[in-house]
């Protein structure tokens, strides 16, 4: 239980469902309620699949191209902490332009649920803790974030636009801090694996 809680507290930061409410809500203001429900599950089926194929393609992928889990944790380390820097200093997640029969899939499923700082989290914990639990953890907070989206407009009218944009805020800034985490191990693993 302990290993599925480090795998689900850095992807539900990564997954930042709060953050995404503005531009779920831009993005499906002209949806009825029966249109929302549809765009919600189809979100978030697309964005599952497309984590768990990851998971299952990722590290062969990686391997074929001679990339060591050392490498990976760096590099996706960076990367985290380069897209938590984005997010920490943005004014506000714009909201792309979307094609309203695949709403749910792009740009909700993708990238907005599983973005880039999604993908590379799945991986680096698949490497740390297995990607049966990881996957487990992604589905988890992949549903949450439709549970979010489902309720979109009351949460937001109970929080304000202030109160989620402060609650993404926080959230970016612990992604950066597991992303300098990452780093760390990644630097620690490389220096030890060079070692005689």
């Amino acid at each position: 239980m302990r290993t599925f809680w480090l795998c689900f507290v850095p992807l539900f930061v990564a997954v930042d469902a709060l953050g995404g409410v503005p531009v779920f809500l831009a993005l499906t203001e002209d949806c009825d309620a029966p249109r929302l429900r549809r765009v919600v599950v189809h979100s978030v089926l697309t964005a599952a699949a497309v984590v768990l194929a990851f998971l299952a393609f990722g590290p062969e992928l990686l391997r074929f191209l001679g990339v060591t889990p050392p490498d990976f944790m760096i590099a996706g380390g960076l990367l985290l902490l380069a897209l938590s820097f984005g997010d920490l200093l943005a004014y506000d997640k714009g909201a792309p332009r979307a094609d309203p029969e695949i709403l749910g899939a792009v740009p909700i499923g993708i990238p907005l649920i599983a973005g880039p700082a999604v993908l590379t989290t799945c991986l680096l914990l698949a490497k740390l803790h297995g990607a049966v639990i990881t996957g487990a953890a992604a589905v988890a907070n992949i549903a949450l974030a439709g549970g979010v989206f489902w309720f979109a407009r009351p949460i937001t009218r109970f929080l304000g636009r202030a109160g989620s944009r402060t609650l993404s805020k926080v959230a970016s800034l612990l992604l950066a801090a597991i992303a300098v985490m990452l780093v760390r191990r990644g630097i620690a693993a490389a220096l030890g694996a060079a070692e005689p």
